[in-house]
């Protein structure tokens, strides 16, 4: 007799044990953690771009800063900005680059700058993740400072 009892009782516990409970829990575990994963990649794109872009915007400056006119210095800039992303493997969506050249035109012995913003719209949709816009834009903006006793054309 005990013996049937002991079968019984195996019997009950594995039709009322908690197999499916492993499987419930994944359900409802599984989404918010891809979910936070995508945010937490998404969070990172964003701050790496972002110091690859100040990174570009001084380059652009700097660059924009040693030259004498302020259409070589326009051409130079938006050329640094377009060598500086590709180098670092930035791929704007949509770019724009402003470059304020009047710091080439104060006299000579004076102290003139030349700012440079950089505006790139970062491509986030391949992340797939939701809530998160398809891209977001970001700018920098950088300033270089002007020799002062560099020789500038008329």
């Amino acid at each position: 007799m005990k013996s049937v009892s002991t079968r019984w009782g195996r019997l009950l516990r594995r039709r009322c044990g908690d197999e499916g409970s492993v499987a419930i829990e994944a359900a409802i575990v599984i989404p918010p953690l891809i979910m936070f994963l995508s945010l937490a990649l998404a969070g990172g794109r964003l701050l790496t771009s972002g110091a690859k872009i100040d990174a570009a915007a001084e380059d652009a400056a700097r660059e924009a800063s040693i030259h004498r006119t302020a259409a070589s210095a326009q051409a130079a800039a938006q050329a640094a900005v377009a060598e500086s992303l590709n180098d670092q493997g930035i791929a704007c969506a949509f770019s724009s680059v402003a470059i304020d050249t009047r710091g080439l035109n104060v006299p000579v012995g004076q102290v003139g700058t030349v700012t440079v913003t950089v505006n790139c719209t970062v491509n986030l949709s391949d992340l797939l993740v939701p809530g998160v816009p398809g891209s977001k834009t970001l700018t920098s903006t950088a300033t270089s400072v002007v020799d002062a006793f560099r020789s500038r054309a008329s």
